[in-house]
């Protein structure tokens, strides 16, 4: 029974993935047919994550009244028809008006499957249920990029994909009693090393608010910079195909398909490295990876470098957004890792937010070409913050160890 209503939430997350990318590819085509400026594509963005900002937020009281399962369900038909919406937009203002429905129904789902996953099931889980979000989140420019190779019928994209939610609702609605019938799973074991380092923590932490514990707003900020990363390079990696590597909007739409295909990969791959690998090393690695394809961006080589560029970030950013999750109780102990997580989530929401839209209105004053140096800046800002945290982490489990193991300075 565990296992069937893992595949039905592995199914939720690719749920989750389709709508985030298609946007972006699709936006070079949509400007054109609803003549808008090259800068709503980052306006309509952050609609989006700003619904996505406050589902989030109030997730935790939604959540403790109806169950992950029948929020799931909500969730998803608001996607599906907000898909469909878009499908029939004659305007820019409909898509506004579609992308609220679009944002409350993501964030309640992200929000509500993270927790339910990291509470009922193991901890490898976490790298695998993200791996489904860029299973969808790949497939959503492969779709797209198939029918704008048809006459441009980015329309019949979005109505296919609106067609596949609608699918998952009704799985989602036959499935509803399943999810109170899977018991919870004890992960604290596999969270923290130290069964006597997390009791230190918890009561070294216990009377303070939890954004006052030391070194959250670092954790906070690596949240932020990633996924403005993460989003910045899906929203505008097709216009800088087009506008500064002179490729079709259909070739660019599939290149970006494969820099979700990297994250997919990168996630699967991650989910069997987590056994002997720490989370620390992961996001480290991560990181590096995709410092090194931005580097690939920046540099004037021919323009199938850039696809490798796009699948090398794709590969660096999949270990680093779930490794972060799990690590959180173990960074900040179990008692407010709930609180915290839900502070992280909305602060990664944020930089998806005005990451991108920033880029938007910087290339709409100057060229699309400073994405790359963009992205290489946002990344750098992320790995300074989580080796700043790793290190006062560091510095906590030191004081730990040499007073006797019983006080954390």
């Amino acid at each position: 029974m565990a296992t069937f209503l893992l595949i039905i939430i592995y199914l939720a997350f690719i749920s989750l993935g389709l709508p985030d990318s298609l946007l972006g590819t699709a936006w070079p085509v949509m400007q054109v047919e609803l003549a808008a400026p090259l800068e709503m594509a980052g306006f309509l963005f952050m609609m989006i994550a700003i619904g996505t900002i406050i589902s989030s937020l109030l997730s935790g009281k939604v959540l403790k009244r109806f169950g992950t399962g029948k929020v799931t369900f909500v969730s998803v038909l608001m996607t599906a028809c907000a898909l469909l919406g878009i499908q029939f937009a004659p305007s820019i203002v409909w898509l506004v008006v579609c992308a609220i429905p679009l944002g409350l129904g993501a964030g309640a789902v992200d929000s509500g499957l993270n927790d339910y996953v990291a509470t009922h099931y193991k901890a490898h889980h976490m790298s695998w249920l993200h791996c489904f979000w860029g299973v969808g989140a790949t497939t959503g420019p492969i779709i797209i990029s198939q029918f704008i190779a048809n006459d441009n019928a980015w329309r019949n994209g979005y109505l296919l994909i609106a067609c596949l939610q609608f699918a998952l609702v009704i799985i989602l609605f036959l499935t509803l009693p399943l999810w109170k019938k899977v018991k919870p799973n004890n992960m604290s074991t596999e969270q923290i090393k130290s069964e006597s380092y997390n009791q230190a923590i918890e009561e070294h932490n216990e009377n303070k608010s939890p954004l006052r514990i030391k070194g959250v707003n670092l954790a906070l900020a690596s949240f932020l910079f990633y996924c403005g990363v993460e989003a910045t390079v899906g929203l505008w990696g097709s216009s800088f195909l087009v506008e500064v590597k002179g490729l079709s909007a259909s070739t660019a739409a599939q290149w970006v398909s494969l820099y979700y295909g990297g994250i997919t990969v990168g996630r699967l791959i991650t989910g069997f490295i987590t056994f002997k690998w720490t989370n620390r090393t992961l996001v480290r690695t991560g990181q590096m990876i995709a410092l090194l394809g931005t580097i690939i961006l920046l540099l004037p080589l021919p323009a199938i470098y850039s696809l490798i560029g796009f699948i090398v970030i794709g590969l660096g950013l999949a270990p680093i957004f779930p490794c972060m999750l799990h690590e959180t109780p173990a960074r900040f102990g179990n008692k407010h890792s709930q609180s915290i997580m839900g502070y992280q989530m909305a602060l990664a929401y944020t930089g998806t937010t005005f990451l991108p839209p920033l880029l938007g209105f910087l290339a709409s004053h100057s060229t699309i070409g400073i994405f790359p140096l963009s992205i290489a800046i946002f990344v750098m800002a992320m790995y300074f913050c989580t080796e700043i945290l790793n290190r006062v982490i560091k510095n906590q489990r030191l004081s730990y160890d040499n007073n006797s193991n019983s006080v954390i300075k």
